[in-house]
C-alpha cells in the first residue's frame, strides 16, 4: 500500500492511498488510510465493474454516513510515485476543508439536455455555496458514449460562473466499456457531477504539448454523430491528412496521428481534436466532436515535459495536491519517447494524483491529448481565497 498525506501540517489537504488491484484486503488497506482524513468525499480511480462497486461499498461502510464516494474505471492511474497500472487510487478530501454534493446525469446517449440543466441548477441553488470560499465542479464521464462535447456545453450553460474540470473514464486500452460508481450504485451511460466548496485556494492547470503549424484544412464533409471527418479540403479525409503530413496513406500509424493531431482554435487557444484511426472508407475517426465547415490546423508536437514543469512552477504557492486528468494518448507518447520516468518524477514532485482518461473537460470544452488539473494550495494569509 502506498499512503501519502498531501500535507502534514497547516490546512487540511487531501489524503491519497494507493494499492494494487489484486492486493488482499484491498478495501481495508484503502480505508485505513482514508479514515484519518475524515473525508467529506472520496474519489476512487482504477477499479472497474463489480470490483469498483464492491470496493466503493466497503469504503463507505467504514466512513462517515454522509461521505460521498465516487469513482470510475481508468486507462491508467497517477499515484504518489507517478504513473502506474492495475492499481486503485483513492483520494480523501477532509471535511475540515471540503464540502461536496453529487449528481448523476443519466442517459448520455440520448442527451436529455433540458433535464440535465434543470437538475444542475436545482443542485446549485440547494448547495448554497459560501462566497468567501472557493467553489468548483468535477465531471467523471462514461468515456465510450461520445457525448462529452454536448455534456460539457450543458454544464457550462447551466453553471456559467463555476470552474469545472473532468475526465472521461477509461477501459485500459480496450475502448469498449467503462464504469462509474456513486454512493452504492454502479453506472454506465452517465456522468457524475460533483459540486465542491473548499477553504483552500484552487487554481486550474492545463497543458498540451502541441503548437499550431501554418497548415490548415477545412472539413468539407463530416458525420457528427460518429465523430468522423469524411472529407478535408474536398478530398477523402485520410488521403488529404496524409498529404498534409507528408506521410504515405498506407504508412499512417496511431503514432503519426498522436504526433500530428488536428487543432481547433477557440478564442486565443488551440484545442486538440485527436484522431483515433483512419476508417475503412477513407475517413478519420476523432475523439471529440466535429462538423462540416470546421477549420482545423495541423499540430506540431513539442517537448512533453518542459512546458508542463514550467506551468506547475508558476503556481502561486506549492500545491498540497493537484487533482489530475491526463489523456492516455499523452502517456502512450511518453512511453514511445522513453519519458515516462521523467513525467512520473514531475507528478511526484508536485503531488499530482488522478488517472489516465479517454478525454478531458475544462473551460466548457471537451479536449484530447491534454493534461487538465486543479491545484489545491494553502490560502494566502493576506487576502481572501480566490478560485481560479
Amino acid at each position: 500500500m502506498n499512503t501519502a498525506p498531501a500535507v502534514k501540517e497547516g490546512p487540511a489537504g487531501p489524503v491519497v492511498v494507493q494499492a494494487d488491484r489484486k492486493a488482499p484486503n484491498l478495501a481495508a488497506r484503502l480505508g485505513a488510510g482514508l479514515r484519518a482524513a475524515n473525508p467529506a468525499f472520496v474519489l476512487l480511480f482504477g477499479a472497474a465493474g463489480q470490483q469498483l462497486a464492491e470496493l466503493g461499498d466497503s469504503l463507505r461502510d467504514g466512513l462517515h454516513d454522509d461521505c460521498t464516494v465516487a469513482g470510475c474505471s481508468s486507462a491508467g492511474e497517477i499515484g504518489p510515485d507517478g504513473y502506474s497500472s492495475d492499481s486503485v487510487v483513492a483520494i480523501g478530501f477532509p471535511r475540515d476543508s471540503f464540502r461536496a454534493n453529487a449528481l448523476i446525469l443519466k442517459n448520455l446517449s440520448s442527451l436529455p439536455v433540458s433535464n440535465w440543466m434543470a437538475s444542475l441548477r436545482q443542485m446549485n441553488a440547494g448547495f448554497a455555496a459560501n462566497p468567501s470560499r472557493s467553489s468548483f465542479g468535477i465531471l467523471l464521464v462514461d468515456g465510450v458514449t461520445g457525448q462529452e462535447d454536448a455534456l460539457v456545453a450543458t454544464v457550462e450553460a447551466a453553471l456559467p460562473a463555476l470552474p469545472v474540470i473532468g475526465g472521461s473514464a477509461g477501459d485500459g486500452l480496450e475502448f469498449r466499456s467503462t464504469t462509474l460508481f456513486l454512493n452504492g450504485e454502479l453506472h454506465q451511460d452517465v456522468a457524475i457531477f460533483l459540486l465542491i466548496e473548499t477553504d483552500l485556494s484552487v487554481s486550474e492547470v492545463t497543458f498540451s504539448h502541441f503548437s499550431p503549424t501554418t497548415t490548415r484544412a477545412v472539413v468539407t464533409a463530416a458525420s457528427p454523430d460518429r465523430r468522423q471527418i469524411l472529407e478535408l479540403n474536398a478530398e477523402p479525409a485520410a488521403e488529404e491528412y496524409a498529404r498534409l503530413t507528408g506521410i504515405p496513406r498506407d504508412r499512417l500509424t496511431p503514432s503519426d496521428f498522436a504526433r500530428s493531431p488536428l487543432l481547433l482554435r477557440t478564442g486565443q487557444r488551440h484545442h486538440v481534436r485527436a484522431i483515433s484511426e483512419a476508417t475503412p472508407d477513407g475517413g478519420l475517426a476523432l475523439m471529440s466532436a466535429i462538423d462540416t465547415g470546421t477549420v482545423l490546423t495541423l499540430g506540431r508536437s513539442e517537448d512533453l515535459t518542459q512546458g508542463f514543469t514550467e506551468a506547475l512552477e508558476s503556481l502561486p504557492r506549492p500545491p498540497l495536491m493537484i487533482l489530475g486528468f491526463d489523456c492516455i494518448l499523452r502517456r502512450l507518447a511518453l512511453e514511445r519517447a522513453g519519458r515516462v520516468a521523467d513525467m512520473s518524477g514531475i507528478f511526484s514532485r508536485f503531488r499530482v494524483i488522478g488517472f489516465n482518461t479517454y478525454g478531458e473537460q475544462h473551460s466548457g470544452m471537451h479536449v484530447n491529448q491534454t493534461f487538465v488539473g486543479l491545484a489545491f494550495m494553502p490560502p494566502p494569509s493576506d487576502r481572501p481565497i480566490d478560485a481560479a
